[in-house]
């Protein structure tokens, strides 16, 4: 089974609570998207509101994945770069795949589909994205093409006495 993808899907309850949920639960199975475990719904709904509103003042894209069954399996948010030097590329945010979907290559796919998602976009030559460094995502970026253009050592605390790199990778799409 494979991941359907779509760019800008309207934003109706149904989708902002399916993305609500799966940001939950990928946080609480200890992905690195901006939370650690445990976390709420609830206290995550803030964070999905900046973005939501950054989609309504045309900032940022969603890309969708959904599975065979039409649920949401796999979301990224496509962010443009507003200062005036930088805007020929793209920040990648918030790259989630379900648990339940890990190890079935959806992660690559979700990639691909975000690659394939920003050159369509007018005047953009590159993704970039930061990741939690000690989970070896880097690496799994770096599979995918992404290069390792930067680490900031111990900038993310994830909790006292665990810090960890901050990971700078980009994807040139010329």
């Amino acid at each position: 089974m494979t991941l359907s993808f779509e760019l800008d899907p309207a934003v109706s309850p149904a989708l902002r609570d399916d993305v609500l949920t799966l940001w939950a639960d990928v946080s609480n199975a200890g992905g690195s998207v901006g939370f650690v475990p445990p976390v709420t719904a609830d206290e995550i709904r803030p964070e999905l509101v900046k973005h939501l509103v950054a989609m309504a003042e045309g900032r940022t894209r969603l890309l969708v994945g959904r599975d065979g069954t039409g649920a949401v399996a796999a979301t990224a948010f496509l962010t443009y770069n507003t200062h005036r030097l930088m805007t020929h590329w793209v920040w990648l945010y918030t790259v989630m795949v379900h648990p339940r979907h890990q190890g079935k290559g959806y992660g690559r796919d979700l990639l691909e589909a975000a690659a394939d998602a920003a050159r369509g976009l007018d005047g953009i030559e590159a993704i970039r994205l930061t990741c939690r460094g000690g989970l070896g995502l880097e690496h799994f970026y770096g599979s995918c093409g992404y290069k390792e253009v930067g680490r900031i050592p111990g900038a993310i605390r994830v909790a006292p006495g665990d810090d960890r790199d901050d990971i700078f990778m980009l994807l040139p799409l010329l």
